[in-house]
């Protein structure tokens, strides 16, 4: 179990420090990094494929037409996510995406309770409400609204709910969601290296590495997360994932020194509160199980 336990982390910590690797890449548009990632996400997947010899579930997968527009569904959606989480890294808004994977359970839950009619408790109710209440307040009071973590936290939330459905391995399934968006993304590598506006004349060097690696981390956190995330409790899982939000908002404060503002404070408190409602819920529900 302790193997386990330790890739699950390995996963969130990973993906904590994921803004670092952005970063890099700064001085190229978000979208055409977003491109890389996928291009470069499908060959990794790929090559991961062969070297397992699992090849024809791809060919098996292909077959499937429901199962492969819920899959393209799932493409489009984590398109989206990585996108706006890119641009968020990159145009000094770290926090933000921080918050975005705080909120994602409670997103997770209004999701469960509007599309697939899922009773909620009292006290999951009280989560979603003290949450919602400190976005609202924080347009009022402040007049910023938080639409970089609703976007991100909400797309990846029915990602996860759209999932539910998806049959398929993880990295057969990211295969092919990436499948689906890497025509798109090649026509805009190419549009933008022909216009002057892509990686030419940027990046230098060993630098040229930094876009072939996106494949690389993006696939190596879902694989140990994949490997060990069978062997252990759910509950611990679901405590183990805000490692990664808070790497995030600790970089985002003391390394790329982003302002912590009273709106920052105010909805990060009611984020937190709501977390501590949601996970107190779920331990009650365990222990009159195990009653």
């Amino acid at each position: 179990m302790r193997k386990n336990v330790l890739c699950v982390m390995g996963c969130f910590i990973l993906w904590g420090i994921l803004p670092v690797y952005w970063k890099l890449l700064s001085n190229l548009d978000s979208l055409f990094i977003l491109a890389n990632r996928m291009v470069w996400s499908l060959v990794f997947c790929l090559l991961i494929l062969m070297v397992t010899k699992n090849l024809k579930k791809i060919k098996s997968a292909l077959q499937d037409k429901k199962q492969l527009m819920v899959t393209a569904c799932c493409g489009v959606l984590i398109t989206v996510n990585w996108g706006s989480y890119i641009y968020a890294v990159n145009s000094g808004h770290i926090l933000d995406a921080s918050l975005a994977y705080y909120m994602n359970p409670l997103l997770s839950i209004a999701i469960a309770f509007v599309f697939f009619k899922e009773k909620l408790s009292v006290q999951k109710w009280a989560a979603v409400a003290v949450a919602f209440l400190g976005i609202f307040v924080t347009v009022v009071q402040y007049g910023t609204f938080p639409y970089l973590s609703l976007i991100i936290g909400g797309s990846f939330a029915i990602y996860g709910a759209l999932k539910k459905n998806v049959k398929y391995e993880a990295m057969v399934s990211l295969f092919i969601e990436t499948m689906v968006i890497t025509p798109f993304a090649l026509i805009y590598i190419l549009y933008c290296e022909y216009n002057g506006i892509g990686s030419m004349g940027v990046l230098h060097g060993t630098e040229f590495l930094l876009l072939p690696l996106a494949g690389v981390i993006t696939a190596i956190p879902l694989l140990l997360y994949a490997s060990g995330v069978k062997g252990i409790p759910y509950s611990l899982s679901g405590i183990l994932m805000y490692l990664n939000p808070t790497l995030q908002l600790l970089l985002g404060v003391f390394l790329y020194k982003e302002k912590f503002t009273g709106s920052n404070a105010l909805m990060f408190v009611c984020v937190w509160i709501a977390l501590v409602l949601f996970l107190l819920d779920g331990k009650l529900i365990r222990k009159k199980k195990g009653d």
